[in-house]
């Protein structure tokens, strides 16, 4: 619709608490990153972690953005996740309704000057 690098783009994560989730959905909003953020209720992620299957409640996030803001979105998530590891995630939107890819795209757009 605007170029790959200014496709939308779903960008995933999990929190480990509704207040970390928050705190991260803020500043990506108010930075310009992400036009929208979903904060999901919670879930139970099991995986294997050095060598131990463990489990925990976490708060999924949804980053509704554009491809080009992806490094600044996984520089956020890095800065403001309390996990070793965080998941970040982000697959393209190959398809959406043209007038909210087209308020994505504004809502993401570099600010001039």
């Amino acid at each position: 619709m605007y170029g790959d690098e200014g496709g939308a783009l779903l960008v995933f994560t999990n929190l480990p608490d509704r207040d970390a989730a928050v705190k991260l959905a803020r500043e990506l909003v108010a930075k310009r990153l992400a036009a929208c953020v979903n904060i999901l209720s919670g879930c139970t992620s099991v995986y294997r972690w050095e060598g131990a299957v463990e489990h925990t409640d976490e708060v999924p996030v949804l980053i509704k953005t554009r491809a080009s803001r992806y490094p600044e979105i996984e520089a956020a998530i890095r800065r403001l996740h309390p996990y070793e590891l965080p998941e970040v995630i982000a697959v393209p939107v190959v398809r959406g309704l043209p007038d909210y890819l087209e308020w994505v795209a504004e809502e993401t757009a570099i600010p001039i000057g």
